[in-house]
């Protein structure tokens, strides 16, 4: 009896494992595609599909969360790429995936900082800017207030929404610039993510309290117009 209990265990294991196991192997397929995306590298659109077909498979084998979460990452970043000769009809086609995938995920794993971004980046990306793009941003807020890698791209969201938010939502946004600042090692960044007269304004008066910071945004700034 106990051999066929563990038979029967171990059967019941290897029906469980398959689809993660196939969903992880496929998953593999488009890593060097998506570290291309990742790290901003040359990219063909022959691979960018392969890549495409492979993740299509892991969520088929293994539709779970963080799975979905993933394939999001990929479409997204291959659909803002303008260097890729895609058409408009499959940058949004891979956007709409994308954003079924993010719904999904996030309503099952929410503490991911990084998605709700993606998300608002989505909705920014299919609408234009909106009042919808703002509680995703304000949950990336939330969920990963620290991660100074994610922040460029943030700023850049929060400065092409500001007039929607609301005024207890820039108050809780400049308390988190703030903080950013201080813990910054290198504080470029704020700088890049000027990209107007407008967006300059709010960058430094979310920075007006810390000390230095004026004149160190201005010097981060001539430095990049002499660049």
């Amino acid at each position: 009896m106990l051999r066929g209990l563990l038979g029967l265990g171990g059967a019941v294991l290897a029906y469980v494992a398959w689809p993660v196991a196939q969903g992880a192997w496929q998953a593999q397929k488009a890593d060097t595609v998506v570290y291309a995306l990742r790290t901003n590298r040359p990219l063909d659109v022959a691979a960018v599909d392969a890549a495409a077909r492979a993740l299509d498979r892991a969520v088929a084998a293994d539709p779970v969360a963080g799975r979905r979460i993933g394939r999001s990452e990929f479409l997204v970043g291959a659909a803002l790429r303008l260097d890729l000769p895609l058409t408009p009809e499959q940058r949004t086609q891979w956007l709409k995936v994308a954003l079924s995938d993010l719904e999904f995920g996030l309503a099952n794993a929410p503490a991911r900082g990084v998605a709700w971004a993606r998300l608002a980046a989505v909705y920014q990306a299919l609408g234009g800017t909106s009042e919808r793009v703002i509680p995703p941003i304000m949950m990336s807020l939330d969920t990963a207030p620290s991660m100074e890698s994610l922040w460029p791209a943030r700023m850049q969201l929060i400065l092409d929404n500001w007039k929607f938010f609301t005024p207890e939502q820039r108050a809780r946004i400049a308390t988190y610039v703030a903080m950013t600042w201080r813990a910054s090692a290198d504080r470029r960044w704020f700088a890049e993510a000027i990209r107007s007269p407008i967006d300059e304004l709010f960058v430094r008066y979310f920075v007006r309290d810390e000390p230095n910071a004026q004149e160190e945004l201005t010097k981060w700034l001539e430095r990049r117009k002499k660049d």
